[in-house]
């Protein structure tokens, strides 16, 4: 389906949602929004730099809304803010989403909803160990970084590459050597090779930095593992969506603008990129890192069910969703994801 195929059909679906629920109701004025540090979250970045919920919420309506947008990484992390009611829509990590929306599932207060698929791009594991040859090759005395430990994006996917090592049964045999570290701080440790930590498992810009710097080798590419598959997700609370189906759908909107943007714009997406993460990087190495045919944004879930299927098997979730859709909003089930 085209994106402005798309983009109507949201729309309609909010006009529709809007007169089952009758129009006096009025929708939230205010939206709270969280990204993370890297260029994963750029389709967040772009909406945050150019107002473009403020922007889909007008054409629908509903006047003048204003954007609160909060920095946090790790999925531990998102979903306690989420379930605390402190943020409404959140970028984070597709094995946190998962988590969540299994563990929330059938409970109204804290049941989530995906508003779409955010981006896809290899993480690295990059060492200074230079012993360190594979994940068979980490001793005790290794310290993987990590943004948070067990449900973080980086955490659950070194779970689903050691299972793929050593066996599903093994799948947390590295999950002792992890530390929580936010990913600005763990390339300093690692690059600095002066603490602890001999091993970050990262993406984008920080994989990218960290492998140019003296002494640091690459030791996994998450693609090479689990192939092309969905990095990080947008969710919301569900009853945030049940009670604001226009702020929703102006938001769905606005995250296929961005994409549309990023897509057409490279040059553009970077300085955006720089702008909001306030990173000290050269705009032409930011634009090779989108250049990557690995990386791609786009609000379609690919491969999605892999994380279910295996975060199944080791047990760390118990409730599973049937089809992938189940996960997201109803205007889903048009899309041809996975």
């Amino acid at each position: 389906m085209q994106r402005r195929t798309f983009t109507s059909l949201m729309m309609a679906s909010a006009l529709a949602l809007s007169a089952v629920s009758g129009t006096a109701r009025a929708e939230a004025q205010e939206v709270r929004i969280s990204h993370g540090y890297g260029l994963l979250y750029l389709p967040l970045m772009v909406i945050r730099d150019q107002n473009l919920v403020e922007k889909h919420a007008k054409t629908m309506g509903l006047g003048e809304v204003k954007t609160k947008w909060v920095l946090l990484d790790g999925g531990n992390v998102i979903n306690d803010a989420m379930l605390a009611g402190n943020l409404d829509i959140a970028g984070t990590g597709a094995p946190g989403f998962v988590t969540l929306w299994s563990k929330a599932h059938g409970i109204p207060r804290s049941e989530v909803v995906g508003l779409g698929a955010l981006s896809t791009s290899p993480l690295w594991l990059n060492t200074n160990n230079p012993n360190v040859k594979s994940l068979k090759d980490f001793t005790p005395k290794d310290k993987i970084a990590i943004p948070g430990i067990k449900t973080s994006l980086s955490a659950v996917l070194l779970q689903m590459a050691a299972a793929k090592t050593f066996g599903i049964e093994n799948y947390a045999k590295l999950d002792p050597l992890t530390v929580s570290l936010s990913h600005p701080e763990a390339m300093a440790s690692l690059v600095s090779g002066k603490t602890e930590i001999t091993a970050h498992f990262t993406s984008p810009p920080f994989s990218y930095q960290e492998a140019k710097a003296p002494g640091i080798t690459r030791v996994l590419n998450s693609t090479d593992v689990l192939g092309h598959i969905t990095i990080d997700v947008v969710f919301a609370l569900k009853s945030f969506t049940d009670k604001n189906p226009k702020l929703t759908q102006a938001f769905m909107a606005a995250q296929e603008e961005a994409n549309a943007y990023i897509a057409k714009n490279r040059k553009g997406a970077a300085e955006i990129f720089l702008r909001v993460s306030k990173l000290k990087l050269p705009q032409e190495e930011v634009e090779q890192m989108l250049a990557d045919p690995g990386t791609e944004f786009t609000s379609t879930p690919v491969d999605i069910m892999q994380y279910v299927i295996f975060m199944g098997k080791a047990g760390t979730i118990k409730t599973k969703p049937a089809v992938w859709h189940d996960m997201f909003v109803p205007v889903f089930k048009e899309r041809k994801g996975s």
